[in-house]
């Protein structure tokens, strides 16, 4: 038993500072991932867009689920609480009260992607955990607000900034199960021997970026890189479990990684999926490595009179005019007994995960009940990291929204009213505004997505009149060009699938 705990010691202790970098960057991107969303609030989020409550409710709300964006339909509602998330945001972006910070962007980043599941992705679930996880972790003791206030150090030698609990157990296996659990969904010959995963991915022209396109003529490449690809996720997070070179380990992983990622934002279209996981291996730097950024990038912090941290928060720390304190004559749980209750939810809570994760794979294991379910549910630790697994979309192809005007005429409403046509467009990756309209459109090929059709119709209908008072139309038609991809280069002539045709509004 002593040599399993200093096991686990050595192997999942952090950097208190790494984590407050991983802190940092999370909270940047949740801000990003606000702003994007705002561009949308009646498309994604109110009862005249794409998704109506009653809706969402018929077809996609589960009983153990909850949003506080779903209790109302209207976009200004929407728009009030993302006001409040990106309050919370920054609050956790500059360690001001962390941990309330933390759980209350936790709960408000759930609350607003149960309200849309159809426009979610993976990165959007590591977020959510990496969050969860967060709660448990002390990633506010750097570089914030709370630092300063306890009169710390915004830096400290590194033999000070280690730290170690069941919740960084829990954030290091979380890392390294989104790597071994999508390798274990990708059991298909195209990863495993063929290689050929990668050619049918930089196939799909919704998602092919420059880098991609340059590659995608050179098969042999493509299949080193598949298989470079898949035994990567397979196999590397497993030095993170080696106790010995355990610094050496964790840079390899985090060079790795970050280059992995780096590589996929080049060649695929993916949204804010690559600065998540960049952002995930941010908290495994070792304590050598802070040193040294701690040292190069963030050593005018610590200085008295020109620390930008400290100039900031000293404004901050005024008192306030009124403060109200409440005080329990009894603690409901004594001080002593929380880290440990703390750490036995967390050890649960990770095992929990784990099975989950493992139970969605073949392996020969005992699958995890449905009717353990609802708790996974209910915090969202649900978690199917199925990215081009287990094999690649074939499907692919490009949008026309057929509008017919008054007057008779055809026009594309995707590509700015222009006369209708069946090219394919120089970049159909271009016809979407931003990765959470390419994600819908993908899932809105799916035939159990068909009632989403009539909504995504009538709102793009409405929209373009909207717009365009003077050209309005009369009839819109949703066209899906559909050009299956086709082994070793083979050219498909595109068919046209009509999807949904709409002239009035539906009932909502």
């Amino acid at each position: 038993m002593k040599y399993l705990k200093l096991y686990f010691r050595k192997v999942f202790t952090v950097d208190l500072r790494a984590l407050a970098v991983m802190r940092i960057w999370l909270a940047g991107i949740i801000l990003i991932d606000l702003a994007i969303r705002a561009t949308d609030l009646e498309a994604h989020y109110s009862n005249m867009g794409v998704l109506p409550l009653h809706v969402l409710h018929q077809h996609q709300w589960l009983p153990h689920l909850f949003s506080f964006h779903a209790m109302s339909g209207m976009w200004q509602f929407q728009a009030v609480l993302f006001a409040i998330a990106a309050v919370f945001a920054l609050c956790l972006l500059i360690g001001y009260k962390t941990r309330l910070a933390t759980i209350a962007s936790w709960l408000l980043l759930l609350s607003l992607q149960n309200r849309n599941l159809v426009i979610g992705q993976g990165g959007d679930d590591l977020l959510r955990m990496l969050l969860f996880w967060g709660i448990f972790l002390p990633w506010g003791r750097f570089y914030s607000y709370d630092a300063t206030k306890k009169g710390q150090q915004l830096s400290s030698p590194s033999s000070d900034t280690t730290y170690f609990s069941a919740a960084t157990a829990a954030y290091i296996v979380q890392v390294g199960l989104v790597y071994v659990s999508t390798a274990l969904l990708k059991n298909s010959p195209e990863w495993q021997t063929d290689g050929t995963a990668l050619y049918y991915a930089l196939s799909l022209d919704q998602i092919l970026m420059p880098v991609g396109r340059l590659i995608y003529p050179y098969p042999e490449l493509l299949r080193v890189l598949t298989l470079s690809a898949y035994y990567t996720e397979l196999l590397l997070p497993f030095l993170l479990l080696i106790p010995i070179y355990t610094n050496f380990f964790r840079m390899v992983v985090v060079g790795v990684l970050v280059s992995f990622h780096i590589g996929i934002s080049l060649t695929l279209f993916v949204g804010l999926f690559y600065l998540i996981n960049i952002a995930s291996v941010a908290g495994l730097l070792p304590p050598p490595a802070m040193d040294w950024i701690d040292r190069r990038l963030l050593s005018s912090f610590r200085r008295p009179n020109t620390g930008h941290f400290k100039k900031v928060f000293k404004r901050l720390r005024q008192p306030a005019p009124l403060s109200i304190q409440v005080k329990l004559n009894r603690p409901l749980v004594p001080r002593h007994l929380l880290p440990q209750l703390r750490n036995g939810f967390v050890t649960v809570t990770l095992l929990y995960c784990i099975w989950w994760n493992l139970s969605g794979t073949h392996l020969p294991i005992h699958k995890l009940p449905d009717s353990s379910r609802w708790f996974g549910y209910l915090l969202r630790l649900d978690q199917h990291w199925g990215m081009f697994a287990p094999i690649v979309f074939r499907d692919d192809g490009w949008y026309i929204l057929e509008g017919q005007t008054a007057t008779g005429n055809a026009i594309d409403l995707n590509q700015q009213g222009k006369m209708v046509d069946d090219v394919k467009p120089a970049s159909v990756m271009s016809l979407f505004k931003n990765d959470r309209w390419r994600k819908y459109s993908e899932n809105y090929l799916f035939v159990n997505n068909a009632y989403l059709r009539p909504y995504y119709c009538n709102f793009m209908m409405r929209r373009w009149n909207e717009d365009n008072p003077s050209r309005p139309i009369t009839q819109l038609q949703v066209v899906y060009m559909k050009e299956p991809t086709l082994p070793d280069y083979q050219e498909q002539v595109p068919t046209r699938e009509v999807l949904c045709i709409c002239a009035n509004e539906p009932e909502r």
